[in-house]
């Protein structure tokens, strides 16, 4: 798999030599065209996992950053208002990751997101506890997060 995106960088930065242009949207458009030009040279290869990950990375990538505004925006409109909407809370939300680094990857994308923050991890690592800056419904937060950052990271890291 680091065989199929270094080769992918290097198919980037040779386009971009060949175009002379130096532009971020040159670099992109040039790591999509060599994304295309290795999908089609290994359909029938039997570790496809290369071709599979980029397109959820990038989904994710889209997803969290939504969240992200989403949570912001929120926050911002707490903040410039005169009346406060939170209802903070802590919540223990069972995880279902296997590693540490999987832990880590989760509790940092949970943390990054405005009105949260990840306070303790369990001794077993079956549970992580998180402050909740706007804690509406316990259930629908833990389930928001389980078919979400969760289910899109371990798409990814598994």
């Amino acid at each position: 798999m680091i065989k199929f995106f270094l080769m992918n960088l290097l198919l980037s930065f040779i386009w971009v030599a060949l175009t002379g242009s130096l532009y971020y949207s040159n670099f992109i458009f040039g790591y999509l065209l060599g994304f295309g030009v290795l999908w089609i040279m290994n359909r029938n290869e039997t570790d496809q996992r290369y071709f599979y990950r980029v397109p959820k990375i990038i989904s994710f990538f889209f997803f969290f950053l939504f969240e992200l505004i989403k949570a912001n925006i929120q926050v911002a409109y707490d903040v410039i208002t005169p009346k406060y909407f939170f209802k903070p809370g802590i919540v223990r939300y069972p995880v279902n990751t296997t590693t540490d680094f999987e832990i880590n990857i989760l509790a940092t994308f949970i943390s990054l997101t405005p009105g949260t923050l990840i306070i303790d991890i369990s001794d077993d690592k079956k549970a992580i506890y998180i402050h909740v800056m706007y804690l509406k419904d316990e259930e629908q937060f833990i389930r928001t997060l389980k078919t979400g950052v969760e289910r899109k990271l371990l798409e990814i890291l598994r």
